[in-house]
């Protein structure tokens, strides 16, 4: 089954900072707490993205880059930590405010979940999970993020 993305995003808006709420295990993120990821736009066009998390008490920082791959709905986008190593950051689901967002990948392998908060309504949070389930992701596996309010 293919992965169905939101209709449009607009970029503007999508800009900022996220606080994730919680992902599926990915190696690169073993171990972080208070993970926030912050995304700018470039001169060029390209947006530069800002991972950050607590890792034993100290701040890590992972520097980033992504470019839309479409540019219809402007929500399949290409990120890279490892250039020339391009993943796929698929918009699956958009609060109409841009207060929240379900991010994944087309072989489900990756999954998370943003908010423009560090705590997220526990009943949004329910319907977002199972919305991911319903769309093919291993929701049994998703690590919540510790935040610090």
């Amino acid at each position: 089954m293919s992965l169905e993305v939101v209709q449009h995003v607009e970029l503007e808006k999508y800009l900022g900072k996220w606080y994730e709420i919680a992902h599926l295990p990915a190696k690169f993120q073993e171990g972080c707490d208070e993970t926030t990821a912050t995304y700018t736009l470039s001169k060029d066009g390209s947006i530069s993205v800002l991972n950050q998390c607590t890792k034993n008490g100290k701040m890590k920082q992972a520097k980033g880059k992504a470019k839309v791959v479409d540019k219809n709905s402007n929500a399949k986008l290409k990120v890279t930590f490892f250039w020339p190593f391009y993943g796929d950051y698929w918009i699956i689901k958009l609060g109409n405010n841009y207060d929240y967002s379900v991010v994944g990948t087309p072989d489900r392998k990756y999954l998370w979940i943003l908010s423009r908060t560090p705590q997220m309504d526990n009943k949004l949070y329910s319907q977002l999970v199972e919305y991911a389930e319903s769309k093919g992701f291993d929701v049994n596996k998703l690590i919540k993020t510790l935040q610090k309010t």
